[in-house]
Formats: C-alpha cells, sequence, structure tokens
C-alpha cells in the first residue's frame, strides 16, 4: 500500500422506520436539540482515526439538506432496496479513495449512544485481525419461541446467543466482495457481518455496552436521550489528568545506524525495525497515545505501511503531538527508562532530552530520560537488543 491503512464509516441511512409511526424518518426525530442522525455523525466526526463518512440517503430524502451539515469528512450515497444494497452503494463511493486493506466501519443512524469508549475498544481489538468484527451484547433474558397467537411453545437456551450491535467493522475489499455476492444471489441480510459469514469469516465479536441502542419504538428516544445526557455530563467534566505506559524492544542488526531518543548513537549496530528502529520514541508514543486512549503506535502508523519503512520516528512523536492537542490534552512530564547493557548511554542523555522537549513542545524540566542495564541478565543482558519504559503524565489543555 502507498500509506497507511485508514478507517471509513459508512452510515446507512436511507430508511424511514415505520415501528415509529409518523411522516418523519426517525433519523430525523429530534434528539437533545439536534436529530437522530446528527447525534450518530457526531460520533464519527470527532474521533482522529476516521477518513470519512459516507451517508447513504434515499432519493426522496428531503430532511437532509436542511441539517446544513459542512464538515469535509462527510460524503453522500444514495441508498438502495435493501440494507446490503445501500451499504454496497457506500462502498462504491469509496471506491477512488479507499484501499482494499482499509476499514470500514458501518452504523445504524438510529444508534446514536455509540460510546467513545466502545468505538476505541472496537478498532484497537480488531486492528490486526484478519477478518474484522462487531460489537455485541450477550443476551441475558430467557428466550422464547412463540406460534399462532403468541403462545410459547419452546424455551430456548441463551448459552452463545449475542445481539449484534453496530459498527460492524471489516476491511474494504472484503465487505465489498460479501455484499456483491449478496446482490447476486438475490440475498436479504440484516447485518454486514452475515454476508462475511457467507463467505466462510469468522468475525470476532467485541463486547459492547447496553447504552449503544437502536431507536426503534417511540419509547426509545427518551432512553436515548437519558443515555446521552448522562453522557454529556461525563464528558464536560473529564479528569484532569491520564496516565499512561509504554514499552519497546528491538534487537541489534548489524551496519545499521543507531537512533535513540531521536539521537544519533555511536554504535557499529542498529536497532531491526521497520521503521528507524527507535525503541525510546516509540516506547514514549505508546504512553502518550495510551494516556490519551488512542490506541498504540502499531495502530496508527503500522509496519505493513510502505510509508513509514526507515521513518525517522521524531517525524512519528511529532504526529502523536498533534494527535494528543487535537483531543485537548498537553504533556505535563514524562519519564523514559532506556535498557541496555551496550552501549553506555550516559554522553546522550541530555541530547535526548532536548529532543523530545522540541518534539512535544515542552520544557527541558518536564523530560527526563535514564539509562540502565539488566547486570547481564537476559537477551539485553547478551548483548542482543535494546528495551525502554516510558510513563507519560497528560493534563487538560
Amino acid at each position: 500500500m502507498s500509506q497507511s491503512v485508514r478507517y471509513w464509516a459508512i452510515i446507512p441511512a436511507a430508511g424511514i422506520g415505520r415501528r415509529m409511526g409518523g411522516e418523519t424518518p426517525k433519523q430525523y426525530l429530534p434528539l437533545c436539540g439536534r436529530t437522530v442522525l446528527e447525534m450518530t455523525l457526531q460520533r464519527f466526526l470527532d474521533h482522529p482515526l476516521i477518513s470519512g463518512i459516507v451517508v447513504v440517503l434515499s432519493a426522496a430524502d428531503n430532511h437532509w439538506p436542511n441539517l446544513a451539515l459542512t464538515d469535509p469528512k462527510l460524503m453522500q450515497a444514495q441508498g438502495g432496496s435493501e440494507r446490503s444494497e445501500s451499504v454496497l452503494n457506500g462502498l462504491a463511493r469509496l471506491q477512488s479513495i479507499a484501499e482494499l486493506e482499509d476499514w470500514v466501519l458501518v452504523h445504524d443512524a438510529a444508534r446514536p449512544c455509540l460510546s467513545a469508549d466502545d468505538l476505541n475498544t472496537l478498532l484497537q481489538t480488531l486492528q490486526h485481525h484478519p477478518v474484522g468484527g462487531l460489537l455485541g451484547v450477550a443476551v441475558a433474558d430467557t428466550l422464547k419461541r412463540i406460534e399462532g397467537e403468541q403462545r410459547v411453545i419452546e424455551t430456548i437456551s441463551r448459552d452463545k446467543i449475542w445481539r449484534a450491535l453496530t459498527p460492524q467493522m471489516f476491511r474494504y475489499g472484503l465487505l465489498r466482495q460479501a455484499l456483491e455476492q449478496v446482490k447476486a444471489e438475490k440475498l436479504a441480510m440484516t447485518d454486514e457481518a452475515s454476508a462475511i459469514e457467507r463467505l466462510g469469516g469468522q468475525p470476532q465479536l467485541v463486547v459492547g455496552s447496553e447504552e449503544n441502542l437502536k431507536i426503534t419504538w417511540p419509547q426509545d428516544l427518551p432512553r436515548a436521550e437519558a443515555i446521552l445526557q448522562r453522557q454529556q455530563r461525563l464528558a464536560a467534566k473529564p479528569p484532569p489528568f491520564r496516565i499512561g505506559h509504554g514499552y519497546d524492544a528491538h534487537r541489534f542488526e548489524a551496519d545499521k545506524p543507531l537512533k535513540l531518543g531521536g539521537v544519533a548513537i555511536d554504535y557499529p549496530k542498529g536497532l531491526e525495525a521497520h521503521s528507524d528502529g527507535d525503541v525510546v520514541l516509540h516506547a514514549l508514543a505508546d504512553a502518550l497515545l495510551g494516556a490519551a486512549a488512542l490506541g498504540d503506535i502499531g495502530q496508527h502508523f503500522p509496519d505493513s505501511a510502505a510509508a513509514y519503512r526507515h521513518i525517522d520516528s521524531r517525524i512519528l512523536l511529532r504526529r502523536v503531538a498533534t494527535l494528543l492537542q487535537q483531543q485537548s490534552w498537553r504533556v505535563a512530564n514524562c519519564d523514559i527508562t532506556i535498557i541496555a547493557q551496550q552501549p553506555k548511554l550516559a554522553p546522550y542523555i541530555d541530547a535526548m532530552r532536548r529532543t523530545v522537549a522540541a518534539d512535544l513542545d515542552i520544557k527541558l524540566a518536564q523530560v527526563s530520560v535514564k539509562a540502565t542495564t539488566t547486570e547481564k541478565m537476559g537477551f539485553i543482558g547478551r548483548e542482543e537488543g535494546i528495551a525502554t519504559h516510558a510513563v507519560a503524565l497528560l493534563v487538560s489543555a
């Protein structure tokens, strides 16, 4: 691939929601001073990993223009007669900009209560999964099968039975192949995971929250409003600080330059890695991302992407700093411990501190770098590689 794997969202919003009653489609009903659809879209517009969002609309939709949404991440596609066709149209809208290995998250327009925690958990859990998966909730109630005039004829075991939620997250190429097969065979699928299953895939189920409800009946609206108000209260009073820990280790590689903390080290061996192998900056980046609950460097800068081959890790650290700024966090301090039997790093510590302070735009006094050995124990003691631990404290900007 020419660039790192990206994340796209498709929001099927072409339905009319007959069970809600009334003339206004449920995605355009008022909720917390906005519409249901606007609240749903905001979940993805706020996430820094989402590159673009396709909203799939009915050809007869005359409500969308009234929302006056102008975010450049938003795109439109025309809906189909079935959900699977609408999602397929959304994928077609992405054809010119999405790579086959990019991730696509399909989310119901009528699920406005998706939490940032659930979305982050889904992205982090599936980032390296070969197939993809979906959020779900284990069934807690006893299940009954009925017939006729709602007569119970059987109790169904709830063991290993889960309710499928959204987002459902799959690779662009795989999802398109699955939905094209559904269309060719004229099948009716109520979710994307079903189409993947028909191809022989086994989607990963990621535990989600009961609060991620789908607005289906009129009584669901006040429930959704109560959930959103609670989420907004919690968001309005975030913890004033966050702490993160990062760790990285690389083995030595002969005839390669060694860089630690962005500083060139005089040593005959470098570190084996897709990038420049700077374990110090990698551990620090992971600590910063972890503190902000933004995943890890493997998610943001995957080693499968050619764009990051031999890249200077200072560039990656500065990009992480930008992500923190976008989330209204600033670095209060960081403490880094390098574990290496060789080389001796004392002469380079001050330069590393200055490099890190410059890239994070903080004072030198906010950066601590230390080096130690393992007293010749383990792979580090055998001089096979170097490891680093980093701890970072973030405060609200």
